[in-house]
């Protein structure tokens, strides 16, 4: 496997909006695994906005590590977008980040809650709102997991107006 080195173009027009608002941002990941950090912390002067992020793999992590309450797992289940709304507030929370994004979902190959592989949802919890998506990604593990990190990072955008 090869592993680029260069900074992710998307992340950093995401370190770019941020550092010229003055913002800092937080992150909670499940099925990427801690790949929306990887992306940001290679951006140079991301220290100055990424503020860090947990991953909760597990579901059970996701109540330990992003506050998400239990009884939001017992009734929806890893893979929800109230799940998903939890987790980016909870981080934004722990943090005290002036936003945070959160994904959850089934990279494959198997099935998760009847959900197939491909079903994400993200959220990215800002002052006074949290905004969620859908994502039904097409393709192998990594090819699910990339576009859960493209899209992440395109909704952070277009929640701060800075997608253009």
């Amino acid at each position: 496997m090869t592993r680029s080195l260069e900074p992710d173009p998307l992340a950093v027009r995401v370190v770019a909006a941020f550092s010229a608002r003055g913002l800092t941002l937080a992150t909670s990941e499940s099925l990427t695994g801690g790949l929306i950090g990887a992306s940001l912390t290679g951006v140079p002067g991301a220290s100055d906005v990424y503020l860090g992020g947990v991953i909760g793999y597990a579901t059970g992590m996701k109540a330990v590590l992003s506050d998400v309450p239990e009884p939001v797992l017992a009734a929806h289940g890893a893979v929800a977008e109230e799940t998903a709304r939890a987790m980016a507030d909870g981080v934004r929370r722990r943090t005290g980040a002036d936003w945070a994004v959160a994904v959850t979902g089934v990279a494959g190959p198997a099935r998760q809650e009847g959900n197939p592989p491909g079903t994400v949802w993200l959220a990215v919890s800002g002052p006074g709102r949290t905004s969620t998506r859908r994502g039904g990604f097409q393709g192998d593990r990594a090819a699910v997991r990339e576009a859960t990190v493209d899209a992440a990072l395109s909704l952070l955008l277009g929640e701060l107006g800075a997608e253009g």
